[in-house]
């Protein structure tokens, strides 16, 4: 059976090298919510945190092999927009991307939060207000994605490679400190100091696993689920990269797990050893808090630097992500118009612009509410990032019973324990949000979660009769795509011949 494909992928430039496609893979899971996020809930929920990490990390890496299955089969910028399209019709594709936009345009307001936070680590910054960081923060990726595809697999290879180095030293270090119970000073939330030793006292003498119970570490997990949000992101830009690099995806996604397992629950685990709960914080990343405790001049400068960088990443993969997705919508005809624009650099900047503008109203957040500000639109992305790999493996579904029916047929490489592990994933994540239900904050983020479905309903009753319904039915086969080409080529010629004979006619008669 034939590859084929979709519309909404025609312009593109393949310019993402093997090697922007393996860092993008691992920028993509490692971001924010290790570098920031990871401190404030190590403080509401110990050591036991590492659970909820491990746990949200295989039903992430399930999803990302089903989405590993689609992308490997065809390759699109739409992705999951463009998958769903294909196998659930435009409303799904229409649900899909707009929970996509949801979770990414409120990732980018959290990144640009999370920038202006650490630059508050300086005192020479302080003077400055939150909202104004943000605002330059977001203009200065902005710049950075309009200019090419290429540019921006550079810069997400650059940063990957700083957030790897950063998290590699940090174990090292960590674990030495703890081999040689090397004494440590933190200060608790209370502003008491103490000096403990590194080791499995700071999790025994403090509460153990579960100093709290287990409801807070149940209640934390949908904040775990955005730490792990922009593992899809490498099936988005499989559409954008060399043919080279897309034979490489699966060794990029199998990897994944390792580096979840490795990077994230290892981090977690180091932290909770390393120093007590209590000695972390949600504003300020438990990376510096780890590296200020060992006394070394001028190292949690340096981490703050790369956690800074870290957060600049994962914005600059939000504005990449959001803008093709809204262009395939937009094509299709279920989202803006504006956002089908693409600039002499093959960039759909339209796309670019609409994320940035929504972008402005995290800084009026962070105006309004600069301490609340990234715990709030940290949920919201969670339930958005949930809903999206929902929907991933829901089309995976759907694109299992047309393999089962003999309409299409399975790559090589295969979601495993499909269809069984698909319905496990989906009702994990439906537990995930509804976990919000045990805590303050997080039926706040249900309420404002119920006005964006209800707005979602509202938009599509708007768009459903302006959808191109035949967008998929169109979509080409590459065996056939150069016949077509050379078809109309062959017109075209046709066509010049006989301009050419009627030129020639007409010179003939008016010499005569």
């Amino acid at each position: 059976m034939s590859v084929k494909q979709d519309k909404g992928d025609a312009g593109y430039a393949k310019e993402l090298k093997p090697r922007h496609i393996g860092m993008i893979a691992i920028g993509g899971s490692i971001g924010t919510g290790l570098f920031l996020g990871a401190g404030g809930r190590l403080a509401q929920g110990g050591a036991g945190l590492m659970f909820a990490y491990a746990i949200c990390g295989v039903f992430a890496f399930l999803m990302v092999r089903a989405l590993g299955e689609l992308s490997v089969r065809r390759p699109s910028s739409g992705a999951f927009v463009s998958y769903a399209r294909e196998f659930l019709g435009e409303k799904g594709a229409y649900i899909t991307g707009w929970l996509f936009f949801l979770d990414w345009s409120t990732t980018v307001m959290a990144d640009i939060t999370a920038v202006a936070l650490y630059m508050h680590y300086w005192a020479v910054f302080m003077p400055v207000p939150q909202w104004l960081i943000a605002l330059i923060a977001l203009a200065l990726v902005f710049v950075l994605n309009l200019m090419s595809v290429k540019m921006y697999g550079e810069a997400e290879f650059w940063f990957a490679l700083i957030k790897v180095a950063t998290i590699v030293i940090f174990m090292v270090v960590a674990i030495g400190c703890i081999i040689m119970g090397t004494p440590l000073q933190s200060t608790d939330a209370a502003g008491t100091t103490m000096v403990t030793n590194a080791g499995i006292g700071n999790i025994a003498d403090f509460g153990g696993l579960l100093p709290m119970g287990i409801a807070p570490v149940f209640a934390l997990t949908l904040g775990v689920v955005y730490a792990f949000g922009g593992t899809e992101m490498v099936g988005v830009a499989a559409g954008e990269a060399q043919d080279e690099a897309v034979k490489r995806l699966p060794k990029a996604i199998n990897s994944m797990i390792i580096r979840i397992f490795v990077f994230y629950v290892g981090s977690v685990i180091l932290m909770a050893l390393v120093l007590p709960y209590t000695a972390y914080s949600s504003n300020e990343s438990p990376f510096v808090t780890f590296f200020a405790s060992l006394g070394v001049p001028y190292a949690d400068t340096i981490i703050q630097i790369v956690v800074l960088t870290a957060a600049l990443s994962s914005l600059n993969a939000g504005l990449y992500a959001t803008s093709r997705t809204l262009r395939s919508m937009a094509i299709a005809g279920s989202g803006p118009k504006f956002a089908q624009r693409m600039n002499k650099n093959h960039v759909p900047y339209g796309g670019i612009i609409i994320t940035s503008v929504l972008g402005i109203f995290g800084v009026v957040l962070n105006a309004v509410l600069p301490e609340d500000a990234f715990n709030i639109i940290m949920n919201l992305a969670g339930i958005g990032i949930a809903g999206t790999w929902t929907m991933i493996l829901v089309t995976h579904l759907a694109f299992l019973k047309k393999v089962k029916r003999g309409q299409a047929e399975r790559p090589h490489y295969r979601m495993p324990g499909a269809p069984f592990t698909n319905y496990l994933a989906i009702a994990f994540f439906v537990i995930v949000v509804l976990s919000n239900l045990t805590d303050p904050s997080g039926r706040w983020t249900l309420a404002l979660f119920a006005i964006v479905v209800v707005a979602m309903v509202a938009g599509w009753f708007y768009v459903r009769n302006r959808i191109e319904g035949n967008l998929m039915d169109e979509i080409l086969d590459e065996d056939t795509d150069e016949a077509l080409v050379e078809q109309e080529t062959s017109t075209d010629h046709e066509g010049e011949l006989a301009d050419a004979e009627l030129v020639d006619a007409h010179i003939e008669s008016h010499e005569e």
